[in-house]
């Protein structure tokens, strides 16, 4: 069998919280390598303590591509992303360097490795019928729809999942053709050779303790404040998908004082919770990654490890491979 002369990259993917950011930063100071952010909530400027968006400090210091890239009244899409990363990882390649991508967004790790498929272009008619017939029937009304008309799509997107739903319906009534018809088929091979790195808490208590942790210290840090500056912004609207991310969404309710501020924070944390379950779920699919114990003494060492045997041989030069300093 031929070598695999496509060069290599590396996935660093987890649940929120596990310490991807950290290992990713520990790892570049070793390794010449550059970051890609995989976060569907990092991409937008403003959403800075409640998405826990790396310090000023440390992207001086490991800056990360695709932070802060979009107004958060802007639309950003799973195509959007790959087309992003795909640039990103080129221009570093082409720098002799190992591009890493680290986060916690499926959808965006899915888009860029296997492609997505040509689907129709949202209509904002069809979006605001669908909107309002939700408003009238409720969710779970439309996802029976979807259930009759694409059943393999509604047993992946649960009822309550308004954004999928919506979008499941209208490419079918664009289209005429299923979401899961149009998703299936040949994708693009990356043409990269990737070594996966899934960083997951062995204790999932303890994961649960870090995630309540992070909060309250986002609490402290002005978490309320931005989510109240970013509710006065011209074009604010709570279903747009900046909004719409895990702790925000639930800060809207406490904003317009209809729930306090015990209810606020346990909501919000049961839904931090219940995404990294999902996460987690997903990474069990990936059937070729690594596992690496997030509540490890030092997690570092396996993650090099790994590195070592993965980058070996390329470029031939162990110098480049494994600096004495960060170049």
């Amino acid at each position: 069998m031929p070598a695999d002369r496509r060069p290599p990259a590396i996935f660093l993917m987890g649940p929120t919280a596990s310490g991807k950011t950290a290992l990713a930063c520990a790892l570049a100071e070793r390794f010449p390598l550059e970051l890609v952010s995989v976060d569907s909530a990092l991409v937008y400027r403003g959403l800075d303590v409640g998405a826990a968006k790396p310090d000023r400090e440390t992207l001086a210091r490991h800056p990360h591509r695709l932070i802060d890239i979009r107004d958060p009244t802007e639309a950003y899409s799973a195509a959007g992303f790959r087309t992003d990363a795909l640039a990103a990882m080129r221009d570093i390649t082409a720098a002799g360097r190992v591009p890493l991508l680290v986060g916690g967004t499926s959808l965006y790790f899915h888009a860029l490795e296997r492609g997505l498929s040509e689907l129709p272009s949202a209509d904002p008619a069809l979006r605001a019928e669908l909107a309002a017939e939700a408003a009238r029937l409720g969710w779970p009304a439309l996802h029976a729809r979807l259930a009759r008309l694409d059943p393999a799509a509604a047993v992946r997107i649960k009822p309550g999942d308004a954004q999928r739903i919506q979008r499941a319906l209208e490419v079918i009534e664009l289209s005429g053709r299923t979401l899961s018809e149009q998703q299936g088929g040949a994708r693009e091979r990356l043409p990269w050779r990737v070594l996966k790195l899934a960083l997951v808490p062995g204790d999932r208590g303890a994961l649960h303790q870090r995630i309540a942790r992070r909060f309250d210290i986002m609490l402290e840090q002005g978490f309320l404040a931005e989510a109240a500056r970013l509710r006065a912004l011209p074009g604010w609207d709570a279903d747009l998908p900046a909004m719409r991310a895990v702790g925000y969404r639930q800060a809207w309710p406490f904003l317009d004082g209809r729930v306090d501020r015990g209810t606020f924070r346990d909501t919000a944390i049961f839904a931090t919770r219940q995404l990294a379950k999902r996460q987690i779920t997903w990474l069990r699919s990936e059937l070729d990654a690594r596992w690496l114990d997030a509540d490890a003494v030092d997690v570092a060492q396996p993650a090099e490890t790994a590195l070592r045997l993965f980058l070996a041989g390329w470029k031939g030069d162990a110098a480049v491979l494994f600096p004495e300093t960060k170049r």
